[in-house]
């Protein structure tokens, strides 16, 4: 298997799929990936060379994926609570943030906790 930005990468798996195993990249970010280093998408991941491996782990580098995008996004979250917004508020009490309907989904699960100012 190869190893790409601390991922195990499946073998048996086209390079377009397989590269979604990465957290931070999709279908999109991974045909754009293969189309800068210059690899087909249909070629199976365990056919590459050892060359065509570390272009392709140059190439996910430029993005900010897994750790990093975890923690970026968490302290984002963070941020939103700690300024008090709407947004925040919803996300300590574990709300829906866009106005979703509650009834339906959240009358079953627990009783709702008062808003934290």
């Amino acid at each position: 298997m190869a190893r790409i930005a601390g991922i195990n990468i499946p073998d048996q798996k086209h390079a377009v799929i397989a590269l979604t195993a990465i957290y931070g990249i999709g279908k999109t970010r991974s045909q754009a990936i293969l189309a800068e280093v210059g690899i087909a998408e249909d070629v199976k991941i365990s056919e590459l060379t050892e060359e065509q491996i570390d272009q392709l782990r140059d190439g996910v580098a430029k993005y900010t994926v897994e750790g990093d995008l975890r923690r970026e996004v968490s302290m984002n979250i963070k941020r939103l609570m700690d300024l008090g917004c709407y947004r925040g508020l919803r996300h300590r009490r574990s709300l829906p943030l866009r106005g979703q309907l509650l009834k339906p989904t959240l009358a079953p699960v627990s009783p709702r906790k008062p808003i934290k100012k």
